[in-house]
């Protein structure tokens, strides 16, 4: 099964839709994120924007989710900033807080105090 994204003008992801991976498949045979995408065009009636996904990453970094914005430079999908204070880090395009989780217990993030606090 394949994935794709729907985009809207901004590239955000508004939709996510699953693919018989035979649909993607060229005339040789070789699957095609082309061939996805002009399937989705003729489904959809012509809209152009989608991009394939993948649930474990090996392509564009992190699963498409709506709301996620579609990264064209760093060809990612990335998440909606959790907090201010949080960084993108570059290698996994994924958000991360300024200071480590503990490892033992459970936490949250509180914002106003920049730490971890604990949820038990």
């Amino acid at each position: 099964m394949a994935y794709f994204a729907k985009l809207d003008e901004n590239d955000v992801v508004v939709d996510v839709h699953a693919l018989n991976n035979i649909e993607m498949l060229t005339t040789e045979g070789v699957e095609s994120e082309d061939m996805g995408k002009a399937f989705f065009i003729r489904w959809s009636g012509g809209y152009s924007k989608w991009v394939q996904t993948s649930f474990n990453g090996t392509i564009r970094k992190n699963f498409a989710g709506i709301g996620y914005t579609y990264d064209r430079v760093r060809d990612a999908f990335i998440a909606p900033k959790p907090y201010e204070s949080w960084v993108l880090d570059e290698d996994t395009c994924q958000w991360v807080a300024p200071v480590a989780m503990p490892i033992e217990g459970k936490y949250i993030w509180n914002e106003n105090s920049l730490s971890w606090v604990s949820a038990e």
